[in-house]
Order: C-alpha cells, then structure tokens, then sequence
C-alpha cells in the first residue's frame, strides 16, 4: 500500500471532496447538474497534466451507476476497445438462464475513460463512433492537447468538450495537507507553498514529490531544504497550457520572423526539452510557411508540410532533428507577408459586404434557363477584365513587396 502512488490514496470518493474545477463541478455548474440529473453523455475532458481529468471521470462513473473501465491510448488498440464494447453491449442484454458464465457487468450501462485519446489515430477513433452514437458506452476521452487537432471532427461532434484549468497554489496545497494525513507525515507551511508553486497546476508532480521526500527522510518533518534535496534539479519551468508555454512559442515565431536562426533554434530546444508535443511545433511552422514566407518562397510550405509528416511518423527523440532542419530552412527564407495580409483584406470586404451579386459572366450555367438569363456569358478564359463584384471594382488587395 506504501508503494502505491500517493495520487491514487488519496483519489477522493465523492464529488464533495474533489478539488478544483468549480467552474464544472460546483453546485449549479454543468458537469454537477449533469451528474445529479443522471443525463451524462460522452465527453472530452480537456486540460493540463494533473487536474483531475481520471478522479473526474471515476468519480462520473460512480455517482451516475456505471461500470469504469478504463484504457491508456498509448498502450491500447482496437482490440481492447472491441472488448469493452462486448461487454456493454452484453450488459444491455436481459441474463440468460443459458449462459454459464456470465459476466458481471453494471446495468446501467459502461463509461470508457480513454487517456490521451489524442494518441489514438483517425482508424481507431472511427471505431469508437457507432458504440458512442448509440449509447453503447459512455465515452470520456482526456487530452492535454486540444481536441479540435486531435479528435476527428465525428467524434467530437458527439461529444461535448470540457475544458479543466491548471489548479491553483491554494487548492493544490489542500491537495497536499491531505496527501500528509495519508503519509501520517508532518510538514511546516513554508514547504507546502514552495511545493504547491513549484507543481505548476499538477497535483499528481505535487503528491509525487511529497511522496518522494517522505521516503527519503521519513523521521523528518517535510522541508523546503528537504524538498530542494530531492529535487535534486529543476525542471525547466514550462507548463503546456499556461504563459510560459504562449511566450515561448512566441519567442520561436518571432526569431524565424526576424531570420534570427541561432534565437530560434534557441527556443525550439527549450520546447523540447521541455516535451512539448512535436506536432505543436511543426504545425506552427506550416502555419508560418504561408503567413510569413508566402510568395517569396513558396517551396517553404512543402518544407514545413514535410517536416510535419515527418514528425508524425518518427516522433522524438529523432524528430527533434526534422524540427531543427525545418526551423533553419524556414529562419534563413526570404520573408513576404503579401499574400496573408491581401487574405485577410479580402475578407473584411466579405464580412462587410455579405454576398455581393457575383458577375454573370463568372456564375455557372449547368441549365438551359441559367444560359439564357446570361449565366456564364462572355467569359473569356484569360480574361484580363475586373472581375469582383461590381460594388468592389477596382478594389486591390494584393501588392507584392517590390511592386510601387
């Protein structure tokens, strides 16, 4: 039992005790209503490392009389989603005097709560779609990425996405004075706040650490010199989903934007270093391929498309060196804004205008009626003419960089 991850003592057994997540979970809110009311559908817990997203979904399961069953995507496939799947369905089955061996299973029915759903790739996660739409499970997927990258659009569409925040000092340090009553272990206030700031919103790094130092020197109350001992060293401090996350990326965007290659190498290797999912970073740099190069390089967005895939199918550690090519590629590549910012002028005008009329010439003419209404006459294949429409002639939203 003392061997048992202090995160798992602890796990709260009601609603009462959990903490964090007001905003879903306090009285009134949607998560409690849903829960209370019985009317709890499939969902995406989305959120930071060590928020609550598995004690939420056990906790889901518990109040609404469901059976827990619980997959990790990255060592699961389909396999063990096809006997979950059984399973329910065999649940909703009337017990047969025949079977002679039947299977314990809750009658009202099975939540699946399926860790890093991120991971699961577009064919696993189509699998999931007909149980899910049917209500032959209750799915719960947690992911630290956000889910409209990482979930097919079906799925999703089924699901209803909940966001969870990086839990504050003062409800981790609540986390921890428990987590010491377990240890039946002492500790002053001073390490608790240097604990409690030091996890950065996860309570899981937080118990961790207690646990840790308690083992280390358990006739000893906890101590910040204890705390630091253990430490041994510190982490880059770098939280996926809070500031230093923004800033960071921040920081390598505008470097390549400057084609200051050595600051942003820099910076893509703090983000490794610090785990930042590979595909963030790469998926960035597409973005910047068009935004920023555009026209004046346009084999930039092959580059960065390349870079992407190729992330995709090695992953780290190797991959960190597709993210350095790509990064002095895109750094070193003549820079052209032209066609972002013509874009987005065009679409003020459409935002402003709604759908002007579209000129004859330009509409298709599949029918006979559409041809003598003038649909589609005149048009010349290399037309030099103004062909917005007529409220814009004459309107330029594109100039390239050495045009006057």
């Amino acid at each position: 039992m003392k061997d048992q991850p202090l995160a798992d003592r602890i796990r709260p057994e009601s609603l009462a005790e959990f903490v964090g997540q007001s905003h879903l979970v306090g009285v009134g809110k949607p998560l409690y209503q849903a829960i209370h009311q019985h009317t709890v559908h499939s969902m995406i817990l989305w959120g930071p490392p060590g928020v609550g997203k598995t004690t939420l979904a056990r906790l889901i399961a518990k109040h609404t009389d469901k059976q827990f069953m619980m997959l990790s995507a990255v060592s699961s496939n389909k396999d063990d989603l096809r006997k979950i799947v059984d399973g329910a369905r065999l649940s909703s089955k009337p017990p047969s005097l025949f079977d002679p061996d039947p299977v314990p299973q809750s009658p009202k029915g099975v939540v699946l709560f399926l860790d890093e759903i991120h991971r699961f790739n577009k064919a696993q996660q189509d699998f999931l779609l007909p149980y899910v739409e049917d209500g032959t499970i209750t799915l719960i997927g947690a992911t630290t990425e956000n889910p409209s990258f990482e979930v097919i659009s079906a799925l999703l569409s089924r699901s209803q996405v909940f966001v969870l925040e990086a839990l504050s000092s003062d409800e981790i340090a609540q986390i921890l004075w428990r987590g010491l009553t377990v240890l039946e272990a002492a500790a002053d206030e001073t390490a608790i706040a240097f604990l409690a700031d030091y996890a950065n919103g996860d309570a899981r790094q937080a118990l961790n650490l207690l646990q840790a130092v308690t083992q280390l020197y358990p006739t000893t109350p906890v101590t910040v010199e204890r705390l630091k001992e253990t430490l041994q060293s510190k982490h880059l401090r770098y939280d996926k989903q809070e500031e230093e996350h923004y800033n960071t990326i921040s920081a390598y965007i505008k470097s390549m934007r400057a084609s200051n290659v050595d600051a942003a190498l820099y910076y893509l290797a703090r983000m490794v270093a610090a785990g930042e999912d590979p595909k963030f970073i790469a998926r960035r740099m597409v973005i910047f391929a068009s935004e920023d190069i555009g026209v004046a390089q346009p084999t930039a967005l092959v580059v960065a498309n390349e870079v992407f895939r190729a992330v995709e199918i090695i992953g780290y550690p190797e991959c960190q060196i597709n993210l350095a090519h790509g990064t002095v590629y895109l750094a070193l590549a003549a820079k052209d804004r032209s066609a972002y910012e013509a874009y987005f002028r065009a679409l003020d005008d459409a935002h402003q205008h709604g759908n002007l009329p579209i000129p004859l010439n330009l509409r298709n003419a599949p029918t006979h009626l559409m041809r003598e209404l003038g649909y589609g006459k005149d048009y010349q294949l290399y037309s030099t003419e103004d062909l917005l429409p007529e409220k814009l002639k004459g309107k330029r939203y594109f100039t390239r960089k050495d045009t006057p």
